[in-house]
């Protein structure tokens, strides 16, 4: 059987500034394996071709269902909005 304790809270929600001006919304366990992957073009569809990207928001460490709800959250708002759902979303959950 696999522990996986350690596993469990080690999803993040994030926020990318791209060189548009526009703002990407997504959940990992890996942020800095994930930021690579979106700046070398192997990322989400929305952020290739919109580079560099800059990471302007983050969360804390959640479980994915949580990363989840909160990422919701964050895509409902207007692009002024996000960064405070994102920082303060955890705290209402």
């Amino acid at each position: 059987m696999k522990d996986t304790r350690h596993k469990k809270n080690r999803w993040q929600v994030y926020l990318l500034k791209c060189c548009d001006n526009t703002l990407y919304c997504g959940i990992t366990s890996d942020l800095n394996k994930r930021l690579l992957d979106h700046n070398s073009g192997k990322g989400a569809r929305y952020t290739r071709g919109r580079g560099p990207l800059t990471l302007v928001a983050k969360s804390p460490l959640m479980n994915k269902s949580q990363a989840l709800r909160l990422e919701i959250k964050v895509k409902k708002q207007r692009a002024a909005k996000k960064i405070d759902v994102l920082k303060d979303g955890i705290k209402e959950e």
